[in-house]
């Protein structure tokens, strides 16, 4: 029994502990090296896919906090007023811990919800897969402004051609990488964003995107995203206009 009262006390301690209320999500940060008094903004995506500014906070002693609500999961930024680079990360109802540092804001990290951790994983994965392309830019960057210079065509062409098989090999492993990950986690957000995007190439697989949808988690099928991939399946399916009907099979000649 006294087990029993130990364990339901420590219990209400961690529930007393939470600093997230019920439908309530706090941005909890630090700002290693900025100065008091500097802006961060939180910006979303509207439906044409421009940034909008939502809220604003000031940083004090090296931290920064905001809180609100969110009916659903959603791709967000924050920005350090000055800077250029935004950092990206899904705000959802719950405790999300951004670390912002001066000197390395490209490097900013992002945790304290499962999607954001598997949003960190995935595009670490895929800068990895990227990082062929990346290192053949920087390696031939100089002969390229120096044959640019020169109207060196025949370096011109070599490195491009160079440039496109890489990235063509490249872009052929991201897709699959983008796949993979949307089999293999359906209760993942960025799975109903990878699947969204799927269905916005024209050379779309649809029945392999109807799969993938169908296995998604019914929570993520709700959001707009998820809404969004069921539109566009029953769209793509749907019979071209002006296609000439199928003529029915001609019926057996009685004897």
């Amino acid at each position: 029994m006294k087990k029993i009262i130990l364990l339901l006390s420590a219990a209400v301690v961690l529930i007393s502990c939470s600093k997230v209320g019920k439908d309530e999500f706090i941005i909890s940060g630090t700002a290693t090296g900025i100065e008091n008094g500097k802006t961060i903004i939180l910006e979303t995506q509207d439906a044409s896919g421009m940034m909008l500014p939502k809220d604003t906070v000031k940083v004090e002693n090296g931290k920064f906090e905001m809180k609100g609500t969110i009916t659903e999961p959603a791709f967000y930024t924050i920005q350090l007023e000055g800077a250029q680079v935004k950092i990206p990360f899904i705000l959802e109802n719950a405790e999300v811990t951004i670390a912002i540092n001066k000197d390395s804001i490209q490097k900013s990290k992002v945790s304290g919800t499962y999607n954001n951790d598997e949003y960190v994983a995935f595009n670490e994965e895929i800068t990895k897969v990227q990082k062929k392309l990346m290192d053949f830019q920087n390696k031939n960057m100089k002969a390229m402004e120096t044959a640019q210079q020169t109207k060196d065509t025949v370096v011109i062409n070599k490195l491009m051609q160079e440039f496109s098989k890489i990235q063509e090999e490249v872009g052929v492993a991201s897709k699959a990488k983008y796949v993979t990950y949307a089999e293999t986690h359906p209760k993942a957000f960025i799975s109903a964003l990878i699947i969204q995007g799927m269905l916005n190439d024209p050379t779309a697989d649809v029945a392999k995107s109807e799969k993938l949808y169908n296995s998604l988690e019914e929570s993520l099928k709700k959001t707009k995203p998820g809404i969004a991939i069921k539109a566009k399946l029953a769209e793509l399916k749907m019979p071209a206009v002006g296609a000439a009907p199928v003529a029915p099979a001609p019926a057996a000649e009685a004897k």
